[in-house]
């Protein structure tokens, strides 16, 4: 419709609440009503003439199965918190440190042989003939232990609490039963889905849409027995959920070597998706992602058979269901929705292979939040939430785009909100508008092709491990972020695309994280052959944008493997008595780069290598922004990035100086604040305000300067 007024908006609907259903469906043109966990939808929402989601999560709700198999619950293991001897016994309890509301000891005899105690002192493994189990107690006893090492127990436990089910629970003071999750690995399990899933597809006609919450495994959250620190591990991208004896066993016979606890304890580290991966962690992943699929793949089967779409909900789980693997195509799905608090979020789903992509907003209508502030309850303020989630999420949508958006949770919480309605009803005509506009064209783009460049590459295109708000430590988020809404290309590589050649189609390379991370790269950075293809690469015109410790790794003359191309490098302790050259900081280069309000952060031990590079900018005396000319090209260097519009607005200059490009490029604007897409064949140009604030600011255009007045997070559509 030329208003905008309708399509591609997918609202929760409740029972109990048809008039207020049915009013805000028609307010925010939805197509769609669907269910959230917690509510159904009535008759007469059903029969309204909407498009109907309905939510399934295929492994919790099914508790009188699993109470009568509960050899058939999903694992993981745990370990207890290291214990220091103080003579030569000891007794371990196991569940002392874990909440007992969602795990419980699996001490089954095909569970025990997986189990180990190790001397952390020495990081030994105890022999199994000196440590034994009491069922009764609960509690491992060590004998024969070395007084004042201290020791920890691995073992299997079963979850009794699935931890979706757990956090609404928690979140939405639910008072009713904790929901199991089942393990898809063996055949009974697996009959068990597959006879419900047709049950239920016979019994939800009306529905058009199978909306997956997930496939099988969850995202991986360990709670603790201790209120002060409940949350003891959580990792969206973790795989330590899936493990079990069968899964084990049946790994050692299709890769031909055992895994054992420690190589999913890790020393108590597990295997957090901020550290490269190891080959045998890899293995595991390719393994479970095979099973994810080839099950999951017959369920999307069954839902085509009885006339419905199959669209996956990626969030609450990576496991087996990640977008950009090799496998994900294989399930057959119809649609993929992203809950979203970013714009590198908007921009995972916008690129994953589907038909339909759909972005599922914030704020959830909830009472509180993720982090348990008010929402929409006394205290809260949904339409400025509303409105700070779509700023970031809109100038990703203007560089790629999804076909619909919607909300979760309990619509008639929305009721003493009447401004967060009229919001969302402007939110979605912004949405169709820009839509509308990429269906005529490709936005406008400049010449910068940049690969970000880590060791996960391709497969964790977009994203860390989890939301912006559980990743925010990182320096590569922030640049994800940024980059999320900028006009240049991105794509994401690994390093052995780099040694196979993936150079040759960029022009800028990011690499940006902490020492030994896997976005910083870690030992990858060990082959030389990824050192000289980069350095050639520069050599003959790229352009290496560094921030953080980029290709930091030990053992080598520089501790950036990329110091001779970023004129800069950290000393660890080694060089505290060696020289620093002295320098002027560049304020003539930094004024055309720095807008107003940028800033990089401080960082301690920084020092330049030849003195040849120019200082962009300082702090107490160490340099913290450089540019190092190398060759025909330029490695420029930030001691951290985060997340602003001065600072978005920086790393683009720095792109196109980097390039050898004027600054004052058609189609940018001038103002740090405010953005701009320009899309050629419809002829229009939208600039929108980034920030709460009324602002002022410039186009540059093919027919000259249009200038903007635009009020506090505003979208302004015009003819170029």
């Amino acid at each position: 419709m030329s208003d905008y007024s309708k399509g591609g908006f997918t609202l929760p609907g409740e029972s109990g609440y048809e008039d207020l259903t049915l009013k805000m469906a028609e307010k925010w043109g939805a197509d769609v009503i669907r269910d959230s966990d917690g509510t159904v939808l009535s008759d007469d929402i059903v029969k309204a003439g909407y498009g109907i989601y309905s939510t399934i999560c295929i492994i919790r709700d099914h508790n009188e199965w699993a109470k009568q198999n509960p050899d058939k619950l999903q694992q993981s293991f745990l370990m207890t918190q290291p214990v220091m001897a103080e003579s030569d016994t000891l007794e371990i309890s196991l569940m002392k440190d874990f909440f007992a509301e969602q795990f419980v000891v699996n001490d089954s005899e095909d569970s025990l042989k997986y189990w180990e105690v190790y001397d952390r002192t020495t990081e030994q493994k105890v022999d199994g003939s000196v440590w034994s189990y009491d069922k009764d107690s609960g509690n491992v006893k060590v004998k024969g232990v070395t007084p004042f090492h201290s020791y920890t127990v691995s073992f299997l436990a079963y979850r009794i609490w699935e931890e979706i089910s757990m956090y609404n629970h928690v979140t939405n003071n639910w008072q009713k039963e904790h929901l199991m999750p089942i393990d898809p690995r063996t055949k009974e399990a697996q009959d068990y889905m597959y006879g419900w899933m047709e049950n239920w597809c016979k019994e939800h006609p009306d529905t058009t849409v199978v909306r997956f919450t997930s496939m099988f495994y969850n995202f991986v959250w360990i709670w603790g027995s201790s209120e002060d620190n409940r949350s003891l591990y959580s990792d969206w991208g973790s795989y330590d959920f899936t493990v079990s004896p069968k899964a084990l066993s049946d790994f050692e016979k299709e890769y031909g070597y055992a895994l054992t606890a420690e190589d999913f304890i890790h020393q108590g580290k597990l295997h957090v998706t901020h550290m490269p991966a190891t080959k045998k962690q890899l293995d595991y992943m390719e393994f479970t992602n095979k099973f994810v699929v080839e099950f999951g793949k017959k369920l999307v089967e069954l839902v085509h058979q009885y006339g419905k779409k199959a669209y996956v909900f990626y969030d609450d789980s990576w496991v087996g269901v990640e977008p950009y693997s090799s496998h994900f195509e294989e399930f057959g799905f119809d649609g993929l929705i992203k809950c979203v608090f970013s714009g590198y979020e908007a921009r995972l789903c916008a690129g994953a292979k589907v038909e339909t992509h759909e972005l599922r907003l914030h704020p959830y209508l909830f009472p509180v939040g993720l982090g348990g502030a008010p929402t929409f309850t006394e205290g809260g303020n949904p339409t400025l939430e509303a409105k700070k989630y779509w700023n970031s999420i809109r100038r990703a949508l203007l560089r790629q785009p999804v076909d619909r958006i919607g909300l979760g949770g309990y619509l008639h919480l929305v009721e003493p909100y009447p401004d967060f309605c009229d919001y969302i009803e402007l939110v979605g005509k912004e949405f169709r508008k820009i839509k509308s506009m990429h269906a005529d064209g490709d936005v406008y783009t400049l010449p910068c092709k940049v690969a970000v460049l880590h060791s996960w590459g391709k497969l964790r295109s977009w994203t860390l491990s989890g939301h912006f708000h559980e990743t925010y430590m990182h320096d590569l988020i922030h640049i994800n972020e940024a980059l999320s809404g900028l006009p240049v290309d991105v794509k994401f590589i690994n390093f052995e695309d780099v040694k196979a050649g993936a150079l040759a189609d960029f022009n800028i390379v990011i690499n940006a994280g902490r020492a030994g991370s896997a976005w910083s790269g870690g030992d990858a950075w060990k082959d030389a052959d990824v050192v000289c293809a980069l350095q050639k690469w520069v050599y003959e015109g790229g352009v290496f944008i560094g921030a953080g410790e980029p290709s930091a790794v030990d053992g080598y003359q520089s501790y950036f493997r990329m110091a001779d191309v970023l004129g800069i490098d950290e000393d660890t302790g080694a060089k505290v008595c060696h020289g620093r050259w002295q320098y002027d900081v560049d304020s003539e280069t930094r004024d055309r780069i720095f807008p107003d309000e940028a800033t990089v952060p401080a960082r301690s031990f920084l020092y330049l290598t030849d003195g040849k590079a120019a200082v962009l900018a300082d702090e107490n005396g160490i340099p913290t922004a450089t540019v190092n000319a190398f060759g025909k090209g330029k490695g420029i260097y930030l001691a951290g990035f985060e997340i602003s519009n001065a600072n978005t607005r920086m790393l683009l200059n720095m792109m196109l100086y980097g390039l050898g490009m004027d600054l004052d490029q058609n189609y940018l604007t001038d103002n740090a604040n405010a953005e701009c897409a320009y899309y050629p064949v419809s002829g229009k140009m939208v600039v929108i305000n980034n920030s709460g604030e009324t602002i002022t600011t410039n186009v540059k255009t093919e027919k000259g300067r249009k200038t903007f007045t635009l009020e506090g997070f505003e979208t302004q559509i015009v003819d170029a």
